[in-house]
């Protein structure tokens, strides 16, 4: 089996919802070339989901990896592990706007 490689996301972009779990719209990173890629926050959803891609962040020097959760009202959405939205590591992230 072939391993996947894991994406790092360093931007995100979001909405100014009160709930964490649908602010952002979303991600982003860089790659191994050095242009940006970006997509949807469903998009990172379905890749996590079907084993296509794996997504981390780094936080206090640390690669925290991201995982799909469900909300209390049955809305998916992504977070890191061990995150319990104090600080919220991907919410935390700069805007992929600023993240040239």
């Amino acid at each position: 089996m072939e391993a996947i490689m894991a994406h790092r996301i360093d931007c995100i972009e979001k909405d100014d919802r009160y709930d964490p779990t649908q602010a952002i719209q979303f991600v982003g990173g860089r790659n191994s070339d050095g242009t940006r890629w970006r997509i949807s926050q469903r998009d990172a959803i379905a890749g996590i989901e079907s084993g296509k891609w794996a997504f981390y962040v780094l936080a206090g020097g640390r690669r925290i990896n991201v995982i799909v959760a469900v909300s209390r009202f049955g809305n998916k959405y992504i977070k890191s592990e061990a995150d319990d939205f104090s600080p919220n590591n991907l919410l935390n992230l700069q805007s992929c706007s600023f993240a040239a």
